[in-house]
């Protein structure tokens, strides 16, 4: 892969070569990945992946905002949304390898 974003079906190329699964297994196994986040977070549970992080939600109190465009105020309800918390080892490699990356100490 070169150095660009990734898409999910980029992910799956790169774990079916890996694993001798075809693309179409591989994708199978992503997609009901993602769905089994999505639908844990929904209710109300936490994803823990140890080396990797946390996956929960954050409740987010009722707010006054304003609406960039017009300037009016909009009433905000308290709202959940979902929050990622990396592990210390993930943050750890991310910031060594980048920073080798780039050159610095």
């Amino acid at each position: 892969m070169n150095n660009k974003n990734i898409t999910k079906a980029d992910i799956v190329e790169v774990i079916a070569s890996n694993t001798g699964l075809t693309k179409v297994e591989t994708k199978a196994v992503v997609e009901g990945f993602i769905d089994t986040i999505i639908t844990t977070i929904a209710e109300g549970k936490r994803i823990e992946l140890r080396g990797f992080g946390v996956f929960k939600h954050k409740a987010r109190k009722p707010r006054m905002a304003r609406n960039p465009k017009t300037g009016e105020e909009v009433k905000l309800d308290k709202r959940y949304v979902p929050v990622f918390k990396v592990s210390p080892d993930f943050f750890d490699k991310v910031n060594v390898a980048i920073k080798d990356e780039k050159g610095e100490k």
